[in-house]
C-alpha cells in the first residue's frame, strides 16, 4: 500500500483524563492579529450572515470580519449589523471600521449608536470575566490547562473569501432511492440525485456541534489501485479513541467524502459501490461510535459543477438542513479535518475550500 501522510490532528498524543478532545485541535497556525471590521452595502443577496445564517438582503448594511490567512489572502465572514459579534479588542469607535465613510448618514447614525450601546457591555463583561479566570487559576487550573487556553485562543478560523451562490437543493423523501443509478445498496444506505449517505446509524444524534472528517487519506489509509471493503486500514491507532472522546464530549460525527469512481465505473458500479460502503461500515464498526456519512458521487469535471462534490457544500447543507433535527449548528464549535488543501503533493484543494465555505475552522 503506498504511503500516505497521516494527518497532524491524530498525530497529538491522546490524555483521557483530564484533556479535553476539542484542544487535540490546537496545532494549528493561529488567526492573524491584523483582524479588521469592514463595512458596506451587500453587492447581492447571496452572502449569509455566519450568525443566524440567514441571507443578508442586497443593498442592506452587512459587517465583516476581515483576517489575513496564512497563505496570504484575507478572508472576510459577513454579518447582520445586529448579528455581528462586537468585540473592544477590534472595535472601539466607528473610526476603527473600514468603509464607514461611505454609509448614507442615517447607517452611519445606526452603527454608530449600536457601537456605544454595545462597546461599554462588553467592556464590562470582559473584566468580570478576567477577574472569574484569574481566580480560577490561582485556586484550581494547573500550567498546561492555561497555555491550552491561550492556544485555543489562537485558533485558526476560515472563512469564504468570495461570494457563491447559494444552490437550494429541494429534499424530497420521494426522490430517495435504495439503488444507485444500477446499483443496490446496503441495508440503512440511500441514494439522492448524486450522493449516497448512510440514512441511520445507531446511537448518532442531534447536535449543535459538528465534527466533520474526510475518509481518505484522513481517517483510512486507501489506495486507488486497490478494490475491495476490506483494502484499507487505519490513518493512525489512536483515531478511535479520539473519535469516542469527541461524540462523548457531544459532537455529532460525520464523514464527508467524494467518490467518483462509483459514476465513472459505470460497468462496474457495483463494485465501486460495495467497495466505498463497505470500508465506511467496517471503519465504524472498529471506531466504536455512530457516524453520518455523505458520499459524494459526482464528477469534478463537468458543468454545471456537481453541487455536493467537495468543495462544494451541498452534503453540508443537506446534513444541516434534513439531517439534524433541526438542531442549529453553531460554526464556532464546528470543524472540519481533511488533507487536501492545496500544498504540494496534495491532490486538491478541496478540504480548505469546503472549510473556508462553510465558515467552520479546517485542521489537516
Amino acid at each position: 500500500m503506498p504511503s500516505i501522510s497521516i494527518p497532524s490532528f491524530f498525530k497529538t498524543p491522546f490524555r483521557p483524563n483530564n484533556f479535553n478532545p476539542r484542544l487535540l485541535l490546537l496545532f494549528v497556525s493561529p488567526m492573524a492579529s491584523s483582524t479588521k471590521v469592514t463595512v458596506e452595502y451587500a453587492k447581492s443577496g447571496r452572502s449569509s450572515c455566519k450568525k443566524c445564517d440567514e441571507k443578508i438582503a442586497a443593498k442592506s448594511v452587512r459587517l465583516g470580519l476581515v483576517s489575513k490567512h496564512p497563505q496570504g489572502f484575507d478572508q472576510t465572514k459577513w454579518h447582520h449589523l445586529d448579528c455581528f459579534p462586537f468585540s473592544s479588542d477590534f472595535v472601539s469607535s466607528v473610526e476603527n471600521i473600514t468603509g464607514f465613510s461611505s454609509l448614507q448618514i442615517k447607517d452611519k447614525e445606526a452603527l454608530e449608536k449600536l457601537i456605544n450601546k454595545e462597546i461599554p457591555t462588553l467592556l464590562k463583561a470582559s473584566d468580570a470575566d478576567s477577574d472569574k479566570i484569574d481566580r480560577k487559576q490561582k485556586g484550581t487550573c494547573a500550567p498546561e490547562d492555561s497555555e491550552h487556553e491561550l492556544s485555543k485562543q489562537k485558533r485558526l478560523k476560515l472563512s469564504a473569501t468570495e461570494e457563491e451562490p447559494v444552490l437550494e437543493i429541494a429534499f424530497s423523501t420521494s426522490d430517495v432511492r435504495v439503488t444507485y443509478k444500477d446499483a443496490t445498496l446496503l441495508p440503512k444506505w440511500r441514494a439522492f440525485q448524486t450522493i449516497i449517505y448512510l440514512e441511520q446509524d445507531d446511537g448518532l444524534h442531534a447536535s449543535s456541534k459538528i465534527a466533520a472528517f474526510d475518509f481518505d487519506g484522513c481517517l483510512a489509509n486507501t489506495s486507488v489501485k486497490r478494490v475491495g471493503a476490506d483494502a484499507w486500514a487505519l490513518m493512525y491507532p489512536s483515531i478511535p479513541e479520539k473519535l469516542q472522546s469527541l461524540y462523548n464530549d457531544g459532537y455529532k460525527l460525520v464523514i464527508f467524502t467524494n467518490e467518483s469512481n462509483i459514476e465513472r465505473w459505470k460497468k462496474s458500479r457495483q463494485a465501486a459501490v460495495d467497495s466505498k460502503i463497505g470500508r465506511l461500515e467496517q471503519f465504524i464498526k472498529v471506531v466504536g461510535v455512530p457516524i453520518q456519512v455523505f458520499i459524494a458521487c459526482g464528477l469534478s469535471k463537468i458543468k454545471p459543477e456537481d453541487p455536493f462534490r467537495k468543495p462544494k457544500t451541498g452534503m453540508w447543507n443537506i446534513m444541516k438542513k434534513q439531517f439534524n433535527s433541526g438542531v442549529p449548528i453553531d460554526l464556532d464549535e464546528s470543524f472540519y479535518v481533511g488533507d487536501a488543501a492545496g500544498r504540494q503533493g496534495d491532490h486538491s484543494d478541496a478540504d480548505i475550500r469546503f472549510a473556508q465555505t462553510v465558515c467552520i475552522s479546517w485542521y489537516a
